[in-house]
């Protein structure tokens, strides 16, 4: 099989982009991408995204965006996984690639969620839960999120302020980066104000759903040699299921999924956790981040929260996390996540980062995650 590199890399600010169509922010990140991997060749196309269909009335993405890309005519689909969509598509590029059957593959992750507006929103981002006995019962995502919350905080005798470090180490960093949808640092002190969403979830523990287009063009590892000066490696790249319903799992406070997912990639990447430079991981809620932390190896269970309240997690830490602002700060795109989360490890690995980089970057994670963590899919990236 195929080694396969990263050659390209383009992406749009999260925003609320009222005036911008979903093919038009598809097209700006495609355009950003194969301008910079210097091609315009390209075999298929792959599109991530969650909820085109039921906020657009929008679905066929496959042949909408590559029509409008001038791609007209290459094999072109949506891959959809929830809000871990992005991350879908990315590793159905990497199997086509590595399987030899498509030379170059291109990734586009998009989402327009201000075509409405309000509990309409709310609604649709649910779909990703269990229809039945979930979301018929009224459960949202940031509801979900409070019920793991609240278990973590009963189980390991932790508060709301314990999950602070998180949403300031995000805000550092968001106002670091230009394309961030909020680039206000919080302080650590008004981390506990924020009005309540979903208790104990407030306005400043949870990820703001923004507008946005982020793409990536990969390639075999011998070609990009010859094509641009700075490919990045593909070293890992795994994906994994858990139940869609919290009730049906043995532990809710265990992402499985991302558990698995994370050592398969980082089995074939033959990486240890010592050698991974930063870790962009999907911080939709505070919790998530803790969990993730945990179920990844990089924190005993419980202990996830630990790493934000000692610094461990900031930019000159053990593990850097959420560089670029991460959802919290950066925004929250929903199927188009994945991909700027690659987008984002690509620009450290390169030294492309700016006043966002990691120090001597050499190898860095993504893991992107759908809803409760029922599908995660993980990337190890290395220049």
């Amino acid at each position: 099989m195929n080694d396969v590199s990263i050659i390209g890399i383009g992406k749009t600010d999260v925003s609320e982009h009222w005036e911008t169509s979903l093919r038009h922010l598809s097209w700006y990140a495609i355009e950003a991408a194969l301008d910079d991997a210097a091609t315009t060749q390209v075999d298929a196309l792959y599109v991530g995204n969650m909820l085109a269909g039921r906020l657009s009335q929008q679905d066929h993405l496959g042949a909408l965006v590559a029509d409008f890309a001038g791609l007209r005519g290459i094999e072109a689909v949506t891959v959809e996984a929830a809000d871990a969509s992005g991350g879908a598509a990315m590793r159905q590029a990497v199997l086509a690639v590595k399987s030899g059957l498509v030379e170059t593959a291109l990734v586009v992750g998009v989402e327009k969620v201000t075509d409405e507006t309000g509990s309409t929103v709310t609604e649709a981002a649910a779909t990703g839960l269990d229809a039945d006995y979930e979301m018929a019962h009224g459960l949202t995502l940031a509801g979900a999120a409070a019920l793991m919350m609240r278990r973590y905080m009963f189980e390991y005798g932790v508060t709301l302020a314990d999950f602070a470090g998180f949403s300031v180490n995000a805000h550092r960093n968001g106002a670091d980066n230009p394309l961030a949808m909020f680039r206000n640092r919080l302080k650590a002190e008004r981390f506990t104000a924020g009005p309540a969403v979903a208790e104990p979830v407030s306005l400043f523990d949870m990820a703001p759903l923004g507008d946005g287009a982020a793409a990536v063009v990969v390639t075999g590892s011998e070609r990009a040699k010859d094509m641009v000066p700075q490919p990045i490696r593909v070293l890992g790249s795994a994906l994994s299921t858990d139940t869609i319903g919290l009730h049906d799992r043995q532990n809710v406070l265990w992402l499985a999924a991302a558990a698995r997912s994370t050592a398969a990639a980082m089995a074939q990447a033959g990486v240890s956790h010592e050698e991974i430079d930063l870790f962009e991981l999907h911080d939709s809620y505070t919790i998530m981040a803790a969990l993730s932390l945990e179920a990844a190896g990089f924190a005993a269970p419980g202990e996830g929260w630990q790493l934000a309240r000692d610094g461990a997690i900031e930019r000159e830490g053990q593990i850097p996390i959420s560089t670029c602002g991460g959802l919290k700060a950066r925004g929250n795109p929903l199927g188009a996540t994945g991909v700027y989360q690659i987008v984002e490890v690509a620009q450290q690995l390169r030294g492309q980062a700016g006043d966002c980089q990691v120090p001597d970057a050499k190898i860095g994670m993504a893991q992107n995650l759908a809803t409760t963590g029922a599908t995660a899919v993980t990337h190890v990236l290395a220049r």
